[in-house]
């Protein structure tokens, strides 16, 4: 087992990782293939980081024992809305916010005392509906090997940190699809991801499975159809 986020400050549990990851997986934090990502969100960056949204999250790419992965963390259960669920750091749009880069920024240092420097952040990805309509910009980043990170999670805000192999996401066996209705007819599908230390379902899987097609096209293919609001 690697040991997934061993460097946390002290008095922070770190949460085991999980283990397999194909070597392949290494090539999609390449300076290559990031700058292939920075060119495919650049006309998105440019019509959306200025966009009035009410949120914004960071999402979290990042390297465990040299394998990709993605950064989650568990809301606390202590919190008034979406409280015990999986997602990206982030959070509401404040006034002072320049754009929502900053506001992803902002929100991960509270989160996790984590100071990120912009030139970290890929590009700004098409903000997506939340549950109660609130509009979220998801604001992709790389966080860089997490043995050189130390994270302090706010306690009132995160209950748990974990990282989740890109290799483990992109398996077949590890990705479902949960199909809905309305009226009688067939309405949206939306992903939902398995057998990692928690599943990754709602929001924070519609943005999982966007971002596993940017990093992998030739692994990986969006085949959900979430509701659009624009």
């Amino acid at each position: 087992m690697f040991p997934a986020l061993h460097h946390l400050c002290p008095g922070v549990r770190p949460t085991p990782g999980i283990t397999r990851a194909g070597g392949s997986a290494r090539g999609y934090l390449s300076q290559e293939n990031e700058q292939r990502c920075r060119r495919l969100l650049e006309a998105s960056t440019r019509r959306y980081r200025q966009e009035a949204v009410g949120a914004a999250v960071l999402v979290t790419l990042c390297s465990v024992g040299g394998f990709p992965a993605l950064l989650y963390t568990l809301r606390s259960s202590t919190l008034t809305g979406h409280k015990g669920d999986v997602s990206f750091p982030g959070g509401k749009c404040d006034s002072s916010d320049q754009d929502v880069v900053v506001t992803a920024l902002r929100e991960t240092q509270e989160e996790l005392g984590l100071r990120l420097e912009a030139e970290r952040v890929w590009g700004v990805m098409k903000p997506l509906p939340s549950g109660k309509g609130l509009m979220v910009a998801p604001v992709l980043a790389n966080l860089g090997p997490l043995e050189h990170v130390c994270l302090s999670p706010n306690p009132q805000e995160v209950e748990d940190v974990f990282t989740i192999p890109l290799a483990h996401l992109l398996q077949a066996q590890n990705q479902g699809y949960t199909h809905f209705r309305h009226q009688g007819r067939y309405s949206y599908t939306l992903p939902v991801f398995l057998n990692g230390r928690y599943r990754v379902w709602g929001l924070t899987a519609i943005i999982t499975d966007l971002t596993l097609e940017l990093l992998a096209p030739s692994a990986y293919r969006q085949r959900t159809r979430p509701p659009s609001a624009r």
